[in-house]
């Protein structure tokens, strides 16, 4: 498996996608030989923007979180660093390929946000596609592919491992499902619901498991055995925006006829 045979660039056509049964909650909505398997450039805009939308709705959750053992200001550095996202966005497109719709989300929240979580949120997005060919569609290898770069950078950035009560408890986990998806072959990492769905449950699953750490960062750090039972505002962010991002493709699925979806 080659980015010039999974990537759709401006250069470069995929070889064509078997469908598979779409593994959502209304499957019975559609008949088990169609499913989604890529996004326009367009689609994915909405898509971020869907995850603008759920962390801006979150920033109450997030604020309370975060106010356990954080500094508290997560919630309100979040939703005002995806508020500003979501602007550049909207102002930005329609974009010319996928790659400048992330480094726009990246750039913007890294320049409006504050502290830690600008730079490793921004840095998310930024880093994801960085080097990548121009992407024009994005389907489950892509997506793998750039939020894998991401994990990557993160981790060396700020040397975080799973385990350290920090973001990457929820990022690596949805990592390392959407490469076991893309592993099984294109059939299965076509599926962007199966791929997203996978991604979604292990965040939110590596989101709690943060309540059984002590923090290795940031002031929760100094709290040692007392932040044991409370969950990581990173964490927690990481997996409002794997289900917003899955809750899209799911949505946009099933408002699709069935030729749209093959």
């Amino acid at each position: 498996m080659t980015t010039t045979t999974t990537f759709t660039t401006a250069a470069t056509t995929p070889a064509a996608s078997t469908a598979t049964t779409a593994t959502a909650t209304e499957t019975t909505a559609k008949t088990a030989t169609t499913a989604l398997t890529s996004l326009t450039i367009d689609q994915t805009t909405d898509m971020i923007l869907s995850a603008c939308d759920a962390i801006t709705a979150s920033k109450d959750y997030l604020t309370e979180v975060d106010s356990r053992i954080g500094d508290g200001d997560h919630g309100i550095g979040m939703s005002g660093g995806m508020e500003k996202a979501k602007a550049a966005l909207e102002a930005g497109r329609p974009f010319e390929d996928i790659n400048t719709i992330f480094k726009t989300t990246g750039m913007t929240m890294l320049n409006s946000m504050g502290g830690a979580s600008g730079v490793i949120f921004g840095s998310m997005f930024l880093s994801g596609v960085k080097g990548l060919p121009p992407i024009i569609e994005l389907n489950g290898y892509a997506l793998t592919v750039i939020f894998r770069n991401a994990l990557d950078a993160i981790k060396a950035r700020g040397g975080a491992q799973v385990g350290d009560k920090t973001m990457v408890d929820a990022l690596e986990p949805a990592v390392v499902a959407m490469e076991a998806i893309v592993a099984m072959g294109e059939t299965d990492f076509s599926n962007l619901i199966l791929l997203l769905s996978s991604a979604e449950k292990a965040a939110i699953e590596g989101m709690e498991n943060t309540k059984n750490y002590t923090a290795k960062f940031g002031r929760a750090k100094s709290l040692m055995e007392r932040a044991i039972g409370y969950q990581d505002a990173g964490a927690t962010s990481v997996a409002i925006i794997f289900s917003a991002m899955q809750r899209y493709v799911s949505e946009l699925f099933f408002s699709l006829s069935p030729q749209e979806t093959v």
